[in-house]
């Protein structure tokens, strides 16, 4: 069996959802508390490499911190990292790691099927 690991966020409700999908289906995953260990630059490029994703696309734009650091202008993807590393409630959640993939657990549905493959 894989190793698994979640980026949690416990006060999250689809985070929370998306960890209770794993212990239905049988998964010990590993938790990471993203909020409380932040992901390095290095990390979050990791990340973005086995979701197929680019930094935007990995971002909670609706949250009041990416309003005012004014990231909605911002091109550079580096800059991008850089805001998601010094403020990773900028990271969407939950994202379930499997070997060298990822998923962005939204809707939650999308972990079963990411389970299956």
């Amino acid at each position: 069996m894989s190793k698994l690991t979640i980026m949690h966020n416990p006060r999250c409700s689809k985070s929370r959802e998306a960890v209770k999908i794993l212990e239905e289906n049988g998964v010990n995953a590993e938790i990471v508390k993203y909020l409380e260990t932040p992901l390095t630059k290095e990390e979050i490029k990791e990340l973005l490499k086995m979701l197929g994703i680019n930094a935007r696309d990995l971002m909670r734009t609706k949250e009041e911190i990416y309003k005012e650091l004014n990231l909605k202008d911002v091109e550079d993807e580096e800059k991008l990292i850089e805001a998601m590393a010094e403020h990773p409630r900028l990271i969407e959640r939950p994202i379930v790691i499997k070997d060298d993939k990822a998923v962005i657990g939204r809707p939650p549905s999308k972990i079963v099927d990411f389970l299956k493959a």
